[in-house]
């Protein structure tokens, strides 16, 4: 009686589970490397330089060059104007690609279908094409280099309204017509009913968003010219080819800028892990 459970173990083991780990470790390894290399090389006096890849990691280390960097730029203020213009863009296009998915999934009108397949059609039109008209209209309101230039170009998310909308459409309408017969409005419906129901999707859309927002660059370089406007994938580059001949100042401040992304992606991992795979999106 003894060897049959060892033997049904030994059936669910799997073979292959060492080979796995060992690639595990391997790609971890591979993307962390980059890390601890940009934090070796940040911590390395700027007036010794490094004869071979080794000396990188090799002491001596000094705390100078985040004072100098704290001191000599704008960091902080760049991390407050991307931080700003994420949150912003986020709450504004939660709000909008759910009012415009619940209209579409549970509302009746004409060409509800015609205008969820222009939607759709914004996803074949790459952002790169729109950033002329986008620069002419901000500029023809007089919002280039402000906050609201920023910001308004960015909450058109048609990705948003169909992944609501999908989700939207899972809701019983047995449940909706209930809630009309017992005097409920549109409004409260969707403020107490139907959004409730859609936080995961929600969850999603508002990580990919703030991302979206916090790594953009090229709009933010064309629409920006004050640089107490400047966010970090503008200001990083700026700063860079100040020291284009150094590579310890332009290391230790992307160093500086990484704290606030690897904080959040530690408090927020499985968030953002579920709010990829809910999307479905890889990369």
């Amino acid at each position: 009686m003894s060897t049959q459970p060892q033997s049904a173990l030994s059936q669910k083991r799997d073979p292959l589970r060492l080979p796995k780990v060992i690639l595990a470790l391997f790609m971890t390894f591979l993307f962390l490397f980059p890390i601890f290399w940009m934090i070796f090389v940040s911590l390395k006096p700027e007036s010794q330089p490094a004869a071979s890849p080794l000396e990188w990691f090799l002491p001596p280390y000094t705390f100078v060059n985040y004072i100098d960097v704290i001191g000599g730029s704008d960091i902080f203020l760049w991390v407050w104007n991307s931080f700003i213009v994420g949150l912003i863009t986020t709450v504004l296009t939660l709000v909008l690609t759910s009012l415009a998915a619940f209209a579409l999934s549970k509302m009746k009108f004409r060409y509800r279908r015609a205008l969820f397949v222009f939607f759709i059609a914004g996803l074949m039109v790459p952002g790169e094409a729109m950033i002329i008209p986008l620069y002419e209209i901000i500029g023809a309101m007089n919002l280039l280099d402000t906050y609201s230039g920023l910001i308004l170009p960015m909450i058109a998310a048609p990705l948003g309204v169909i992944i609501l909308k999908s989700f939207f459409d899972g809701v019983p309408n047995e449940v909706i017509e209930s809630a009309q017969i017992d005097g409920c409005s549109d409004i409260r419906l969707f403020w107490n009913i139907v959004l409730p129901l859609a936080k995961p999707a929600l969850a999603a859309i508002g990580i990919l968003t703030f991302i979206g927002s916090w790594n953009n660059f090229l709009w933010p370089y064309l629409a920006i010219i004050s640089e107490s406007l400047y966010t970090l994938p503008v200001g990083i580059p700026m700063f860079n080819s100040n020291y284009s001949e150094s590579y310890i100042l332009p290391m230790t401040v992307n160093a500086l800028a990484s704290i606030p992304v690897i904080i959040a992606f530690l408090l927020f991992e499985k968030q953002i892990v579920k709010g990829i795979s809910f999307t479905g999106i890889k990369g």
